[in-house]
């Protein structure tokens, strides 16, 4: 069975930093692209950042400069380092990984900037 867990998120200052992590289980997910979305509340669930098996990325418009997704085939594990965080950032990541057939989801982490 496979299972994603998300950790790291939690209340931090405007400008402060944050970085989340997603622990993969019940398969090998080195060669599926792995990524992280986001939900503020009341709004529409957006892509964040997405790391291919071989390490090719892409980011959202609003965080780029600022996030950084990496990953560690060897943990089954994907990160999210967050810098110069903003009150814009303030929403529930949950972390998927694709397998080109179907999307497993964590249960989310949720962040909270406070300015």
């Amino acid at each position: 069975q496979v299972q994603l867990v998300e950790s790291g998120g939690g209340l931090v200052q405007s400008g402060g930093s944050l970085r989340l992590s997603c622990a993969a289980s019940g398969s090998t997910f080195s060669n599926y692209a792995m990524g992280w979305y986001r939900q503020a509340p009341g709004k529409q669930r957006e892509l964040v950042a997405r790391i291919t098996n071989r390490g090719r990325t892409n980011y959202a418009d609003s965080v780029k400069g600022r996030f950084t997704i990496s990953r560690d085939n060897a943990k089954n594990t994907v990160y999210l380092q967050m810098n110069s965080l903003n009150h814009n950032d303030t929403a529930v990541y949950s972390c998927y990984v694709d397998t080109y057939t179907q999307y497993y989801w964590g249960q989310g982490t949720e962040v909270t900037v406070s300015s």
